[in-house]
């Protein structure tokens, strides 16, 4: 990988790979902690659209290769080395589509391409579910298909075997039945495995949110709904710990359920074993 490439990167992506998430943000720039001091108010601002930081505290400005720098205190080789660990292949096409400048959705209908119902195959997902479909879509002019779920705000999360990004504004998806009972998941295809884990033993009814990215957790603070049980299904990774931290500080009375598949990094990989 060489500069151009790793100042490319969705800068998101980076501090989420450090389990690093924003106190606060919206569609542009987004706040969180300074990287190499403790503090009580966020000084250090991303936008999201330069793919850049700045620090208010220091004046100092960071782009990829800094970030990692400054967290590892390392060179700009090992730097280099470590951005490459990211997926690139589709995070270059995540920056553009999430940034809603340049797509354009040509289709949406059921699922039928063999290639995704392989796709899916693979991960141990039935088509019966009716909350998928399959979109195909345009970006800078090239032609893609893939499987797409809906968020609240009628963005697309969208997956196949080469692609994981959203389209349109990113957000959560919020499933509600008026039950007493709210389950929260990590990604969507969790939220089905989970379904058809569940589907074997009863299916007791629960409220759904699958946050479709960790770094949507800050939504969920205004949440008015009052719930007699939450339970919480993130990966067994650092983001899932932090994830799972901070929803036990929105709701205390919420339950840890990722004993259920300890020794598996998510819920997909559990039913995959299977």
């Amino acid at each position: 990988m060489n500069i151009k490439q790793a100042k490319n990167i969705p800068i998101r992506e980076v501090m989420e790979s450090f389990s690093l998430f924003p106190k606060k943000e919206n569609d542009r720039v987004a706040f969180y902690f300074a990287l190499d001091r403790e503090e009580n108010t966020p000084s250090l601002s991303i936008n999201f659209i330069e793919n850049t930081a700045f620090d208010y505290g220091t004046g100092k400005k960071y782009d990829n290769i800094s970030i990692i720098q400054t967290i590892k205190k390392c060179s700009v080789t090992d730097a280099l080395q470590y951005l490459s660990g990211i997926d690139y292949s589709y995070t270059e096409k995540k920056v553009i589509a999430e940034s809603g400048t340049n797509f354009k959705i040509v289709t949406i209908k059921d699922l039928q391409h063999p290639a995704l119902i392989q796709y899916l195959r693979t991960r141990k997902i039935t088509l019966e579910t009716h909350y998928l479909r399959e979109i195909h879509y345009e970006i800078s002019g090239k032609k893609y298909f893939a499987i797409a779920f809906e968020n609240n705000s009628g963005g697309f999360e969208i997956r196949n075997k080469y692609a994981k990004l959203c389209l349109g504004k990113k957000d959560i998806t919020f499933l509600k039945s008026n039950a007493k009972r709210l389950l929260i998941f990590e990604g969507f295809l969790d939220f089905i495995s989970f379904k058809i884990l569940s589907n074997s033993g009863g299916n007791e009814a629960a409220d759904y949110i699958i946050l479709n990215s960790i770094s949507q957790i800050y939504l969920l603070r205004k949440l008015e709904e009052n719930y007699e049980k939450i339970e919480l299904y993130l990966d067994n990774d650092h983001a899932g710990d932090k994830g799972t931290n901070e929803l036990r500080h929105i709701f205390p009375n919420a339950e840890d359920k990722r004993y259920l598949y300890g020794e598996f990094k998510d819920i997909n990989d559990f039913l995959i074993s299977k």
